[in-house]
């Protein structure tokens, strides 16, 4: 049965006129030269760096309008699916980890991708609410490529 409507007040959109705005606001397609999103710049191995809003403040340079305000040009997009774009002239080299901070890691994915019971390092993180794998809470049997078997601890397979 599905649960009945939370009945509340309906949100009043924020209508800002673009004109207004503080970021420079462009449309999928339309954006300049240069200007990514952060999702681009993590596939071009780069971090924001230096790129500062018009407000003197660290984040994104302008906005990428979502799709609903594509259609509504006199408005500012305030949707939360809207993007940031960022400068790629302004972007910096992401930074490497030191093996010491990958050790740490490997560390705490060792703790949630080992059995408790049997001690087999599985590929995937287990469940909590188990506590340990499948076959060792119901007796369900696990594909043996799914797991590392226990062996004496390895010195040099980090995960990361």
């Amino acid at each position: 049965m599905p649960r009945p409507r939370k009945k509340g007040r309906r949100r009043e959109a924020q209508r800002i006129p673009r004109s207004a705005a503080t970021w420079p606001e462009y449309d999928r397609g339309a954006v300049p030269e240069g200007m990514v999103t952060r999702r681009q710049l993590r596939d071009m191995n780069l971090a924001p760096g230096d790129n500062r809003s018009p407000d003197g403040t660290r984040g994104p340079v302008a906005i990428l309008r979502c799709k609903w305000c594509s259609y509504r040009p006199q408005w500012s997009c305030t949707h939360p699916t809207r993007a940031g774009l960022f400068s790629i002239d302004l972007a910096k080299p992401k930074r490497v980890p030191t093996l010491a901070q990958e050790r740490s890691l490997d560390r705490a994915m060792a703790a949630r991708q080992t059995c408790r019971l049997c001690r087999r390092r599985f590929y995937s993180c287990l469940s909590k609410r188990l506590g340990c794998c499948l076959e060792c809470f119901d007796g369900t049997p696990v594909d043996p490529t799914s797991y590392i078997t226990p062996t004496a601890p390895a010195l040099t397979h980090l995960a990361a």
